[in-house]
């Protein structure tokens, strides 16, 4: 009887390796010795996706080649391959399956880990009915918790709704992908638009979120506004205070009639302080963290890339010392709680400051089995690094750590506590309201005193009695209306999550009940990624703006709302889930998804040709790409004289190359060592030769400078 455990990839397969008493490494997989495992049991791993669906060339030859001749692409069947860098390694998992009794799937625990999964043991061709399908579900790669999960594993068929949504998605993406890219592509170029132009489900919206903040930016038009306020003075302390009700005011005009009819003057003048109120208030600490909370706090603090953040807590999680890192739920189970609980000592040596935490009963703030679904927030484990170990990791892995560690640990700490003042001051007939907090008990906030924080020092205010006589000075603020900021990487993060709600922090989310957001907690980060690869979004000083290209692609698919809007995109989204749920059935999502594919094919070419907004960029785009390529045009070929020569990549050729005949001049980009760039290309293609060049190396690896002469198309050093 054999027993075979699927592993994500080999890292994963070391760690379970390493939970059991005895192994055999051989290629590919491990021979495991272990009283809690069957007799014959083996790990063997993937590299990922080692099973991915086939491009379209693979259904029949004519996709090759893009043409809105061939669109949609809508396969009766879709096929998976093995990619050739794989076929190995999948050739010896699928001997493995073949010979297993029970297969014991240990993947990672989401979505994404059943369909790498299934979608093996489906391309390995397994009768899958006569295999016992086990599932190793657990949130740490502790050696205990490894061990825990094996003793509890789960059947795995109940965890298959989950590796059809997953499929469904990863279908659905594909068929936007393939149908959408063509079909705007080829009508940009058809409209005289260079370049490949990407669509894709969840990518598209999120790329038209950051181009309408831009507009919005881009088309702000401030507008003055008055404001009213006065500067007290009480026992020799000065504080400001706002008109209560606050109002703003258009204009002078508007300002100085009210101020009449409050009988009050701009100045110097007397008030009363008409009321005072003392509140002692509380402030608990931060929730725990999800991955997009994590991400976005993260990217706030120290300005990291989302994708940075998921990589960082992938590696801490991978040495053992953070729970699973893509988790969409901001709470623990009691069972957590515990653990942490019987901790405290051995986390609190990694905190410079000595913090009291007495607040060792379960809050439902942060602790509710009911809320977590897959996998708990992200918190420390009971492998405790030491100093020397943190000392060892990245700059952003300890930046990382130390932030869920001191948020884990406010938890345990009592609340922040502080007074708040309320100050009303009477002038004329006209109220004025100044509010000031007074830290009482700092509490969890310790935690954080050597932290970035957002928060400004609290505003103290002057001992006053209700009753008191002051001197006032009524001053009228001329100011302007603000423009919309900029997303960064976490606020997109955010806005991602909220479907495009104007929420820029995680704090706010957590008020709105059922959000369906955009992508999920493991796909975020990587559709940022791929959006500033394509060259549609660029990073300046962490804010993200959308590019020329961009800007050329977002006015194209305006059109269609199913493509842009957010709200529509978590619909979908929604949708996917309820095929985990087994309320909604594969093939009913994929219809949906082909049918809004098809009115796509048939309407976008006439909005090309119809909307002038589209006519308009693309007039744009071609000459921003003018520019371009005039810019990269180094000088005129020196052997067809027609051609240009430009930077093609690893070497410098003649723009020529396809003609007939054709022209193969090319030149190299190092010589003898050296990196030639375009001011030296230049001086050979129109002058012949270079000026005295430094930093060349001999066969032996000794420097030299000499001059480079190009004679007809042959390179060579002058030495004259």
């Amino acid at each position: 009887m054999t027993t075979v455990i699927l592993a994500e990839k080999p890292s994963q397969a070391r760690s379970y390796v390493e939970a059991f008493q005895r192994s055999t490494k051989k290629q590919g997989y491990y021979i495991i010795n272990d009283s809690l495992l069957p007799p014959d049991t083996v790990i063997t791993f993937g590299f990922g996706h080692l099973v991915e669906l086939a491009a379209p060339e693979a259904y029949d030859a004519k996709y090759k080649h893009w043409s809105l001749s061939n669109l949609p692409i809508f396969p009766a069947h879709y096929q998976f391959i093995v990619p050739t860098d794989k076929k190995a390694q999948f050739k010896i998992v699928k001997e493995w399956l073949s010979k297993a009794d029970t297969i014991v799937v240990a993947t990672d625990s989401d979505r994404e880990g059943e369909n790498i999964a299934w979608s093996i043991m489906n391309q390995a061709k397994v009768n899958l009915k006569q295999k016992t399908i086990k599932r190793l579900w657990i949130n740490s790669l502790e050696k205990d918790a490894i061990r825990s999960g094996f003793k509890a594993l789960k059947d795995g068929w109940a965890f298959y709704p989950k590796y059809q949504e997953a499929q469904t998605r990863q279908i659905s993406d594909w068929l936007i992908g393939m149908n959408g890219s063509p079909l705007y592509t080829l009508l940009l170029r058809q409209n005289g638009v260079r370049g490949v132009y990407s669509i894709g489900r969840v990518q598209t919206p999120t790329l038209y979120m950051v181009y309408q903040r831009d507009q919005a930016i881009k088309n702000f038009k401030p507008e003055p506004y008055f404001e009213l306020n006065a500067e007290i003075l009480a026992n020799q302390q000065k504080f400001v205070a706002k008109l209560d009700p606050y109002q703003r005011f258009k204009d002078e005009a508007g300002l100085m009639t009210f101020m009449q009819a409050k009988h009050v003057q701009k100045g110097s003048q007397d008030g009363l302080i008409k009321d005072v109120q003392k509140q002692a208030k509380k402030s608990a600490s931060p929730r725990l963290f999800s991955l997009s909370a994590l991400q976005t706090m993260i990217n706030r603090r120290y300005h990291a890339s989302a994708a940075a953040v998921l990589k960082a807590v992938q590696a801490l999680y991978e040495a053992k010392y953070l729970s699973y890192p893509r988790t969409d739920s901001q709470y623990i189970t009691d069972q957590e709680f515990t653990y942490l609980r019987q901790n405290l000592a051995r986390y609190q040596k990694l905190v410079s400051k000595e913090i009291a935490l007495p607040q060792i009963e379960p809050q439902s703030r942060y602790v509710n089995g009911k809320k977590v679904q897959e996998h708990h927030a992200i918190i420390m484990t009971k492998t405790v690094p030491s100093q020397e170990q943190l000392a060892k990791l990245s700059k952003l892995e300890q930046q990382v750590y130390d932030l869920v560690l001191r948020t884990t640990l406010a938890m345990f700490a009592d609340p922040y506590e502080y007074e708040e003042t309320t100050i009303i001051t009477q002038v004329g007939d006209a109220n004025f309201k100044a509010t000031g907090k007074v830290p009482t008990k700092q509490g969890w906030k310790i935690l954080f005193d050597n932290q970035k924080t957002d928060e400004q020092a609290p505003d103290t205010l002057p001992p006053v009695q209700k009753g008191e006589q002051v001197q006032i000075n009524l001053q009228t603020l001329q100011k302007k209306t603000t423009p919309p900021t900029p997303f960064t990487e976490g606020t997109l993060i955010t806005a991602m999550k909220t479907a495009g709600r104007s929420l820029d922090d995680e704090a706010s989310v957590a008020i709105l009940k059922d959000v369906e957001g955009i992508g999920t907690e493991a796909t975020r980060a990587n559709i940022l990624e791929v959006l500033k690869k394509r060259g549609y979004l660029d990073t300046q000083k962490n804010q993200l703006h959308v590019t020329p290209q961009g800007i050329t692609l977002c006015k194209a698919v305006e059109q269609q709302p199913l493509l842009i809007t957010p709200e529509l995109t978590a619909k979908w989204e929604k949708a996917l889930k309820q095929i985990e749920e087994k309320k909604r059935t594969q093939d009913n999502f994929l219809k949906q998804i082909k049918a809004f594919i098809l009115k796509m094919i048939n309407e976008v070419p006439t909005q090309f040709s119809e909307n002038k907004m589209i006519q308009s960029q693309v007039e744009k785009q071609k000459e921003i790409q003018r520019q371009a390529k005039a810019a990269d045009e180094i000088g005129q070929c020196p052997m067809c004289h027609v051609g240009k020569i430009v930077d093609k990549g690893k070497f410098y050729g003649c723009t020529n190359y396809q003609a007939d005949p054709p022209c193969k001049f090319t030149l190299p980009k190092k010589w003898s060592g050296k990196t030639l760039g375009k001011t030296a290309i230049k001086a050979l293609v129109t002058k012949g030769e270079t000026s005295k060049l430094k930093g060349f190396k001999s066969k032996k690896g000794k420097s030299f400078d000499a001059k480079l002469k190009l004679d007809g198309h042959k390179l060579s050093f002058d030495f004259d």
